[in-house]
């Protein structure tokens, strides 16, 4: 099977949550509405993956969530 270039592993996923701007973003999300991002946790849980993406997209909106975000493509 094809690994498309957009995939990555776990490996990767960790290298990225583990460096400063991942654990910056990870504290944001927290700081930012709790109740969010425990909702779309819930949705995400139960199925509603949609729903659980539109929260986190409407999470990783604001401009210092955008910046830590260029930070980790680099």
């Amino acid at each position: 099977m094809e690994k498309k270039s957009q995939d990555f592993s776990m490996k990767e996923a960790m290298r990225l949550a583990n460096s400063p701007a991942g654990k910056q973003l990870a504290a944001l999300l927290q700081q930012a509405d709790q109740q969010v991002l425990d909702n779309a946790i819930r949705q995400a849980q139960q199925g509603n993956y949609e729903n659980a993406a539109q929260q986190l997209r409407d999470l990783m909106a604001s401009p210092q969530a955008q910046a830590l975000l260029k930070e980790l493509e680099k």
